[in-house]
């Protein structure tokens, strides 16, 4: 190429260069440069959220106070004995599924021994005012014995919880940083009567527990999972994401989720005016599902599936002799044993002593265990019984139990009915002295 031709070139060049077009490409340069930035940041360093440990305390959040004073700190003090008050029976109402009415009260030097500290969610100052909204973190040891729990409460068998956000029409649990996963992750689950395990998200769990895991149906592989978390049933909350436009108000739908097959507990909406109020959005979504899946565990509909906790069947030794031609064969008439749920109501631990002993009196119990407890609410026995459906009812109609079948090899047990006391005899009237018998 010589002199005039590379002249020419660069006259098409510089007219093609103009100043909005070098904007432009270096615009784009830039978008290349900050997409492959966004890229590498996706790192396994930056996925999950550790939770926050609440096992040595109770907390009560929500707690909200308007309260007047001679000045800015007297107003806040006189703000934090209120919530003090107000969270107690609050946690009391809870604890013993009582009206808020119904729960007593107790002295504020009582209540100063058993606060383990004031949690401040939103509060507005002002000279003589203080407007708030608090969470009040309790003592489990000492506020335990006032409760009538002895410092620990029954809770329902372990949980693995998968919670799984919709935004953008994009579904992501434990590949990145979600605010849902946050709001899990700082949800004190102390005074839940939910045995939650939370996964952090770090290592094999973003593989293991994704979109795909939670919509999985199949028991197997939910039953490796569960053994290696070390929990007996799974929960998926799910919440979806609907922005009105940047910064503009959001439309949240919360689906509470339950076991393989998905089941919904509850599904609701909540709604925040601006984008900046997601997290307390978000944070409300996670108390309303937790006061859900308590109801369902209350009611008996929070039992794990009999297919992801099996008990062990007692081997015979008879069994083990395999094609073996000497071996003894079992005879026709021998009857294979069968597992069975049993739905009990268990108010106390007493009532759950007196059903599993009544239950295991029964001939041909092999074997017994409880896999979900809940005092106050409806636990799950499971048994190893040598029949089929049939001959299990006979059996418990046999010890005074009323059983009713449900569904597939699951019994509702009732209370037996109440009777009424024989009618007493007449009395009879004794004749007077001189007078015809």
């Amino acid at each position: 190429m010589d002199f005039h031709d590379q002249l020419a070139t660069s006259a098409f060049v510089a007219r093609l260069l103009t100043p909005s077009r070098i904007l432009i490409a270096l615009s784009g340069a830039a978008a290349l440069v900050a997409g492959g930035m966004a890229v590498s940041q996706i790192e396994p360093g930056d996925r999950g959220v550790a939770p926050i440990d609440s096992t040595s305390s109770y907390e009560i959040g929500g707690v909200t106070v308007d309260v007047s004073g001679k000045d800015a700190d007297a107003a806040r003090t006189g703000g934090w004995r209120e919530a003090q008050r107000k969270g107690w029976r609050m946690l009391y109402a809870r604890v013993h599924n009582v009206p808020f009415a119904a729960a007593p009260r107790l002295p504020d030097s009582t209540l100063d021994s058993i606060v383990a500290g004031i949690v401040v969610e939103d509060e507005q100052i002002s000279a003589r005012r203080y407007i708030g909204r608090l969470g009040v973190l309790f003592d489990r040891g000492r506020a335990g014995a006032l409760l009538g729990v002895g410092g620990q409460v029954r809770r329902s068998a372990p949980m693995l919880t998968i919670p799984v956000m919709w935004s953008g029409g994009a579904a992501q649990s434990f590949e990145l940083r979600t605010q849902w996963q946050q709001a899990w992750a700082r949800f004190r689950t102390g005074g839940s009567l939910i045995d939650y395990v939370r996964p952090v998200g770090t290592g094999a769990d973003p593989l293991l527990m994704n979109m795909a895991q939670a919509r999985r149906p199949g028991r197997a592989w939910w039953r490796m999972l569960l053994d290696q978390y070390g929990a007996s049933d799974v929960l998926v909350p799910e919440v979806s994401i609907k922005r009105s436009y940047p910064g503009g108000p959001v439309l949240a739908t919360f689906t509470a989720r339950h076991g393989p097959d998905g089941t919904v507990i509850e599904r609701f909406v909540l709604r925040a005016e601006t984008s900046a109020a997601i997290p307390r959005l978000l944070d409300e979504g996670v108390r309303r599902i937790d006061m859900a899946y308590a109801d369902a565990l209350r009611s008996g509909g929070l039992y794990p599936d009999a297919m992801l906790v099996e008990d062990p069947v007692p081997i015979d030794p008879l069994d083990l002799a395999g094609a073996d031609p000497d071996a003894a064969v079992v005879a026709p008439g021998d009857v294979a044993s069968s597992s069975f749920s049993l739905d009990v109501d268990t108010p106390d631990a007493a009532a759950l002593a007196r059903a599993e002993q009544a239950i295991r009196a029964i001939p041909g119990v092999r074997s017994l265990s409880t896999p979900s407890l809940a005092l106050g609410g409806v636990s799950v026995i499971r048994v190893l019984f040598q029949g089929d459906a049939a001959a299990l009812s006979i059996a418990l109609r046999a010890r005074g139990i009323r059983a009713e079948e449900t569904g597939d090899n699951r019994f509702r047990l009732r209370p037996p009915a109440a009777t009424a006391p024989p009618a007493a005899a007449p009395a009879e009237t004794v004749p007077e002295p001189g007078t015809p018998a």
